[in-house]
Formats: structure tokens, sequence, C-alpha cells
């Protein structure tokens, strides 16, 4: 069996705002998280992904008057105000708090995404394994400085930064003697254009800011984006998931469905058994096709006894368990012992040595 370790892709599923404000709608779709269909890979063992992720926003935070006033009636609305429909879509406290243990007690580790000061509060109500910054809050300074004071592990998002952004955030946190920082390379554009990815700044990350664990959050559509990053070196993948593409809802028809957000899992984790160590080696499974399908040393024409060999004489043909063509100095010179016919390997059997 191949056992899961420390150092695996670590997968987030982001259900974001995607429950529709509905504590049922998002059991529903942890329950279906936790129930990923049989891999091929492991052979006797399910794969999830590594966490769930939430949302919360403190409306008493999060927009100026008129923007909770401004019409909102499209056909994704919850509400004829923007104000009202992010209300719709909010969870409370203690439902985040019902959510979180429910995501905790199903072996899952329990990410939230904090958008203002104030919503630091929930960690006073419930274990959060990581805390996520949106790309909007990158350059939230009040909310990076109290979350630099605290002791979990902490998620940054790219998506709407450039580097002074991102510098100046993390220089935040290295006055507070905070290290448990990672970074996503993001692009906050829904769904996001292959066009303008950049996955090469997965690279930068890497080579530039070596200390902090680096991943992607993705926002394309399709899953082969993040399995390319992973191969590209990155450690986190973040992914938004759904029940349903077509329900209402703005974030939805961005996200992934189960299924799909299933066959991203499988193909990240087939990819992370793949890639192996930093060297060139054979490896034992290739040990059988090896001896049948390399070349060995052997008699191009056939020979008499005593005739002396040359280099004319010799050739390469299959199975591989014989000596080789940098062997063949050993032979050229001596005299057979025996007649051999053409498409004969070389042995010492048949030679004077």
């Amino acid at each position: 069996m191949l056992k899961r370790t420390t150092n695996e892709i670590y997968i987030i599923a982001e259900i974001g705002q995607n429950h529709n404000g509905d504590v049922n709608i998002a059991k529903k779709l942890i329950n279906q998280l936790d129930n990923f269909p049989y891999d091929e890979i492991s052979k006797n063992r399910f794969y999830k992904t590594n966490a769930i992720k939430l949302t919360k926003r403190d409306l008493t935070e999060e927009l100026s008057h008129e923007g909770m006033d401004r019409p909102y009636t499209g056909i994704h609305s919850f509400g004829p105000t923007y104000g009202e429909h992010r209300e719709f879509l909010e969870l409370s406290y203690e439902e985040h708090v019902e959510l979180g243990n429910y995501i905790k007690s199903k072996g899952f580790e329990f990410i939230e995404t904090l958008c203002s000061v104030k919503c630091l509060k929930l960690l006073d109500m419930v274990e959060v394994d990581k805390i996520k910054v949106a790309s909007r809050d990158l350059t939230n300074i009040p909310l990076i400085e109290g979350l630099a004071k605290r002791p979990e592990p902490v998620i940054l998002s790219t998506g709407m930064a450039d580097e002074n952004d991102l510098n100046y955030a993390l220089d935040i946190f290295k006055r507070h003697d905070k290290t448990n920082i990672s970074i996503l390379h993001c692009l906050s554009q829904y769904p996001a254009q292959y066009s303008n990815l950049n996955l090469n700044t997965i690279n930068y990350l890497n080579e530039c800011y070596s200390q902090y664990k680096i991943g992607y959050s993705d926002h394309s559509l399709g899953t082969h984006i993040p399995v390319a990053a992973v191969a590209m070196g990155a450690k986190i993948i973040e992914k938004h998931v759904t029940l349903d593409t077509n329900m209402k809802g703005t974030d939805h028809r961005g996200s992934a469905n189960i299924q799909t957000f299933s066959k991203m899992v499988h193909d990240i984790r087939a990819l992370e058994f793949s890639l192996g160590e930093h060297v060139i080696k054979r490896d034992t499974s290739v040990e059988a096709a090896k001896i049948k399908l390399e070349r060995s040393l052997a008699f191009k024409i056939s020979k008499k006894k005593g005739d002396i060999i040359t280099l004319k004489d010799l050739h390469m043909i299959s199975p591989g368990d014989g000596f080789k063509w940098q062997d063949r100095d050993k032979f050229i010179g001596k005299i057979i012992n025996c007649d051999v016919k053409s498409n004969t390997l070389i042995t010492q059997d048949v030679m004077n040595i």
C-alpha cells in the first residue's frame, strides 16, 4: 500500500460561499468530499482532500453604505441590494463553529478565510487549523497585524497583489517572529483565463521566497492547471468546489463539482507518486524488461573453433543479460574454442578467457 506522507501536496477544497447561506448545503458538500470514489493508485484506500475551507465575513466591516445599498438584481442575486445579497449568503459565527467541528469530525483540517479584524473573534470560538488571507485582504494591514499575533499558520493569497504588497505583509509577520506562513500564487479572475495565469510565478516564488511553502490557488476551469502547478513545484493546491455548477450564486460556475474535484485530487496524487527523486537511476521494476529488451554482444556471423574474433564479427542483439559493447576489447583478438552460429551471445564459455 502507498502510504500518505507528511510532505504530500496539501489540497484545500474551498467551499467559500457555495453553501448559499445554508448549513445543510455545506454539510452535504462536506459529506460528498468525504466520500471520494475508490482510487486505483492506492489499491486499498480512499483519497481525500486534506482540508476544507470556509469564508467568514462580518458585514459591519465589509462595505460602504453605498456599496451595501447598491441595487443587485441579476439572476444570481439573493436580495434586491448587494447588502441583502451578502447577508443572505453569510453564515453566523455559531454556524461556522458548527461546520468547523463537523469538518474536523470527518478527518479534514479546518481552514477559515477571515475577512476583517472583527472576524478574528471566531478563533476564540472554534479550533482553526490554518487561517487564509484572501487576495483582497493582503493589503488589509490591521487584519495582517492581528494575524501576526496569533499562533495559527497563515496562508496568503496573492491574486490581486504585486510584490511590494506581498513584501509589506511579510515584513509585518517577520517583526512578530511569525514564520508559519505559506504563499499561494493566484489570479483573482473568475473564471481565470489561461493566458493570464502566469504559472511561472510559482518558480519565482520558490526561488525568491524559499523560506515559505509555496502553492497555487486555482480559479480556472478544469483540472489540468492545478496538476501542472504541482509539476512546477506547488506544495499547496486550493480550488473552489460546489455541489452543482449550475446552482444559483456567483461562484458556482467557476468552481469544480465533486466529480471534477475528485479527478483533480486523483491526478495530483498520481503525479505526486510519479515525481520521485532528483536523480537518474534504474528502478528495480524495469529489471525484467532490461534483460528481455536490452542488447548484448553477439557473433554477427557463424564462426569455427580456432577462429580469431575481429570487430567486424560482432554486433548487438537481445536479450540484455550478456556482455556490453564496452566489453568488446576483452574478446577482439581472442580464439574461439568451439563452433558458434550467428546471433549467438558471446559468453566466457566460448572464449579462451
